[in-house]
């Protein structure tokens, strides 16, 4: 063999074969099929046992109308400005406990009817099997859960039912009085029912329907930044999705005019409660003016005092109406502070006009009030929910009472400057005649009053008109319409899924695998791993073999694919060490179990096949177990003869095959480290040397032990065993570490129990070019896709049936 320096050899080009990638990958497709088995049937069991949802929408359009009657007088009613938050707003409003509440009063809820199926239960609504009248029902103490109902005859049925815990079955008569807890009611008998026919059913109340529609509600602008609101409902039942969704669209116009309206209904009661004020007063001062003349014969005032009350008279009429806002915004602070749950503005009886801000924020805060309440009756005062809203209601009132102070100081400074001048007429009044001067102040408060009481009057008759005129802020475009297609769960996304998952799981498992596993494979992990190079493949014996291999399997099945494998790598040990005669062969491997007594006894017996005299020398003084191959004793073996207990002739074996002999390991020593290092163990192989063409030792793992180092020191040749699927990455390495540690040129690596496995081989193919291709590597097949050539008749052919063979 051509000698090269270790720390100059390379290792051979590698290149990657896409080929053997998809092989790889598809080597365990029934990992795949399997994997994809799986998931399908999982998503067909999920879609069985999950109950399907329906989706129902409408549409509705969001805009404040004005009523015709309310045109005629130029009235525009209460909160006609839409504020940039309207959207948002009404759909809170929409969404609020007291429109679906409301809304589901509406429907048909008092009693629900289900039929058991083999999966799940399902609602019959809006069927109706039996007519059930009830008795005795307390809305806030009744019998909640459900009541199962099978005829028995024509006269008789059964009712299956808990209480306290325990299930109760009785047979009641119909048209008769059923009482289960606290609730009675009667089951009238039906026209037809089959024999058959299981119901159940349990009685509701309108709360109990309130999670099931809110929790499923959604609204969204059709368009962003428009006025089209979509609605839409999911629920299990098509129908009760629908008949739901068009009652919340109809109670949330009956909310939204009713709320117009008390805006209105709230002003019409203040003005009623000045009107009844100034009655008294117009009706007083008329009676005092008609005192004053039949007294004083005095019928009318001068020109000049007829002029000064005119202007009096107007000035003082703008004052009282100045007054009225402020009451008006008395009025409406005194609602924002004692905290009510709803805030109206009232403040266009005197003609004045407010900032749309204020407009806006006492809006905002009457939903917001409202919102509250709803909340109130499911969270407590600490929620973060209310807490959160208490926050917003907060900041809205500071706002709203900075904004009211702020118009409140307006209308002061506005009476200020009249009082300043009704002081102006006041001083030419005082120059008049004294009963000229009663007159005109007798005048001057029934005209202000009466003035005042006409615009009262006029103010309420168009209130009147204008709340009766009042029409929703809202139109319904679309109604709700039962769809029987279900939106969830979606067939074809979640098949899809689980096959994806299902490829992706069993590709996932391959690589996964793959990254997993530490051990060696195949000759190109190991080629890329070392510049030692590889005698042989040895393949593995596709049938049992005895725990001792007390079977020469390269004799006994010399047309067998492993027996070709064994001569194969006596053929390469031919070209080592040619120019000895006499060649030592040493065979070790890292640990124990990778078969390195297994190759020497096979790889011996096929050398003495060649007129070679070979002897095979169990140098593992620990744990051998080559007597057991040769069902000999151990009595008597290298041990003693090391210790100089016996002599060589008393040691060495004849096996029943030609050229074939072999010394046991003997008795294990207390000290086999030191019995191979010591100048006897020399003596020993240069003597066989004289007697045997090759001297084969079989010797304890170096791994775990360092006794065949001074073996290995010795040997022309050393084989080191590499085991397919037990020896580890590690172990490649370790031929190459000891050749460069001991300066030895002579080391080879064989590849034992190779087994075609497409899954844990490296993707890789090795091309020997340039000055990595020589002498260092040698001719050698692992035989694969040659078991059917009809070459190996020893060979059993696997069925394809046989599926063990896929799992080895």
């Amino acid at each position: 063999m051509e000698e090269l320096d270790n720390n100059q050899k390379k290792l051979p080009i590698q290149e990657i074969d896409y080929f053997k990638i998809a092989r790889i990958l598809i080597s365990r497709w029934y990992w795949i099929v399997g994997s994809l088995a799986v998931f399908i049937l999982a998503s067909n069991l999920y879609l069985w046992y999950t109950p399907k949802t329906f989706a129902t929408s409408g549409i509705m359009k969001l805009e404040e109308k004005k009523s015709e009657i309310a045109d005629l007088s130029n009235i525009i009613t209460a909160g006609s400005e839409r504020g940039t938050s309207k959207i948002q707003s009404e759909t809170s409003v929409i969404q609020s406990r007291t429109v679906i509440l409301n809304a589901v009063r509406d429907l048909d809820y008092q009693i629900s009817f289900y039929v058991e199926g083999r999966v799940r239960t399902s609602e019959l609504y809006p069927l109706r099997p039996l007519e059930i009248e009830k008795l005795t029902f307390d809305s806030v103490n009744f019998y909640r859960d459900l009541i199962t109902f099978k005829p028995v005859n024509k006269s008789t049925f059964n009712l299956t039912y808990k209480i306290a815990g325990n299930e109760v079955s009785k047979n009641y008569i119909y048209n008769n009085p059923v009482t289960i807890g606290p609730t009675a009611f009667v089951i009238k008998k039906p026209g037809y029912l089959n024999k058959n026919s299981v119901f159940l059913f349990r009685f509701n109340v309108p709360e109990d329907l309130v999670g099931r529609v809110q929790s499923n509600l959604r609204t969204a602008e059709t368009v962003k930044y428009s006025n089209i609101l979509s609605l839409q409902l999911t629920d299990a039942n098509p129908q009760f999705a629908a008949d739901a969704l068009n009652a919340i669209m109809k109670e949330y116009l009956i909310y939204d005019r009713s709320r117009k309206t008390q805006s209105a209904s709230q002003m019409i009661n203040f003005i009623d409660g000045q009107l009844k004020f100034l009655s008294t007063e117009v009706k007083g001062a008329e009676k005092s003016i008609e005192q004053f003349k039949q007294k004083n014969k005095l019928m009318e005032v001068s020109s000049k005092a007829d002029g000064v009350l005119t202007k009096a008279k107007d000035l003082e009429s703008q004052q009282s109406l100045l007054k009225l806002q402020l009451v008006a915004i008395e009025d409406l602070k005194q609602q924002i502070n004692k905290d009510k749950n709803n805030v109206n503005l009232n403040l266009n009886i005197g003609g004045g006009t407010l900032d749309q801000a204020l407009t806006a924020a006492v809006e905002k805060l009457d939903i917001l009030l409202s919102q509250r309440a709803e909340l109130s009756k499911t969270y407590t005062g600490n929620s973060t929910q209310i807490q959160e809203i208490n926050r917003a209601i907060l900041q809205i009132k500071n706002n709203a009472l900075i904004a009211l102070n702020g118009n409140s100081n307006s209308l002061s400074r506005s009476i200020s400057y009249i009082n300043s001048q009704l002081a102006l007429l006041n001083q030419e009044i005082s120059v008049l005649p004294g009963a000229e001067r009663d007159l005109i102040s007798l005048k001057r408060d029934f005209d202000i009053n009466e003035k005042v009481y006409s615009f009262l009057s006029e103010k309420k008759l168009e209130a009147q008109i204008s709340r009766s005129g009042i029409l929703p802020g809202a139109t319904i475009i679309e109604q709700a319409s039962p769809n029987y297609w279900p939106v969830a769960p979606n067939e074809r996304d979640i098949q899809r899924s689980a096959i994806i998952f299902g490829l992706v799981t069993g590709l996932g498992l391959i690589i996964l695998i793959r990254i997993l596993n530490p051990y060696i494979y195949d000759k190109e992990t190991i080629e890329s791993l070392t510049t030692v190079p590889i005698l042989g493949v040895i393949r593995k014996f596709p049938n049992l073999i005895d725990e001792d291999n007390a079977q020469a399997l390269a004799i006994s099945k010399p047309k067998s694919i492993f027996a070709e494998s064994v001569r194969s790598v006596r053929t390469n040990l031919n070209f080592l060490a040619s120019d000895k005669k006499r060649k030592i062969i040493c065979v070790t491997s890292e640990v124990a179990g990778e078969g390195k007594s297994f190759v020497s006894y096979n790889l011996a017996s096929t050398l003495s096949l060649i007129d070679k005299k070979v002897i095979l020398i169990a140098a593992d003084l620990r744990r051998s177990k080559l007597h057991r191959t040769f069902k000999v004793p151990n009595d008597i073996g290298l041990s003693n003869y090391l210790s100089h207990q016996n002599e060589l002739d008393d040691v060495i074996l004849n096996s029943s095959q030609t050229n074939f002999d072999f010394i046991v390991s003997g008795p294990v020593p207390p000290n086999p480290s030191e019995l191979l290092h010591t100048q006897r163990m020399k003596d020993l192989i240069d003597e066989l040397c004289t007697r045997y063409d090759i001297v084969m030792l079989d010797t304890a793992p170096i791994g775990l032990v360092s006794d065949a180092i001074p073996v290995i020191r010795l040997s022309d040749i050393n084989i080191f065993v590499i085991r397919s699927g037990k020896s580890k990455f590690n172990a490649a390495t370790i031929p190459q570490r000891i050749a460069h540690e001991y300066n030895l040129d002579n080391t080879v690596i064989v590849l034992n129990a190779y087994a075609e496995d497409i899954l844990h081989s490296r993707y890789y193919t090795t091309k020997f070019t340039g000055s990595n291709y020589g002498s260092s590597y040698y001719y050698y097949s692992d035989y694969s896709g040659y078991e059917a050539s009809g070459y190996y008749t020893d060979e059993e052919k696997e069925k394809w049936w046989n599926f063990k063979r896929w799992f080895k």
